[in-house]
């Protein structure tokens, strides 16, 4: 096992530098996982504290941002377990599908959503309603969309992470891509 690398040793991390350096990056990462700005700036300020407690434990195997942006992916993670636990059991408003068949009933059928098109400012106007279709998620939906679809978590870290079992994530990301159509095809097509 490496030895932990201190500050004594090599002059490895420059924690005078890092809300200069790091804080905008970092604000943008919790941010778009979040979608709160006053949450957002709070989980940035309690990384920085993090990493200068543990800054002994920091063995220089990545960069600064990397090792900041790890400690605030957990602290996110945090939240999402806290979101999923305040959050009650919710009710799908449509049955999608043919009962038994998995098939879609016909007046669900999927719609093109035209995000295929090449002008910048249309997939900037689908993102904005894709992020207020995410926000009518029940937060343990959301919180399991976002590790599985932004942070590319696989489904045993976000299962470990949220205290879920393989079936019960499946049910939750199901239903999480079929609420986000739903509204997408109201609100963007």
């Amino acid at each position: 096992m490496p030895e932990t690398v201190t500050i004594q040793d090599k002059e490895l991390l420059q924690p005078q530098l890092w809300v200069s350096r790091y804080a905008d990056y970092l604000y943008s990462y919790a941010l778009s996982r979040l979608n709160d700005e006053e949450l957002a700036q709070d989980l940035v300020q309690e990384t920085f504290l993090a990493a200068l407690e543990k800054i002994s434990n920091f063995r220089g195997e990545s960069s600064e941002r990397t090792w900041l942006t790890a400690i605030l992916k957990f602290k996110v993670i945090d939240v999402y377990r806290k979101q999923s636990r305040t959050a009650g059991t919710v009710n799908e408003e449509t049955e999608f599908f043919e009962s038994g068949l998995h098939h879609w009933k016909k007046e669900h059928w999927p719609l093109p959503f035209g995000v295929e098109d090449q002008d910048p400012l249309h997939n900037k106007e689908f993102m904005g309603v894709l992020q207020k279709c995410m926000q009518r998620l029940p937060p343990l939906w959301l919180s399991v969309f976002r590790m599985k679809h932004l942070d590319e978590e696989g489904t045993e870290q976000i299962c470990e992470a949220l205290k879920l079992t393989s079936s019960n994530f499946w049910v939750i990301i199901h239903r999480a891509k079929v609420n986000l159509r739903s509204c997408l095809q109201k609100n963007w097509l």
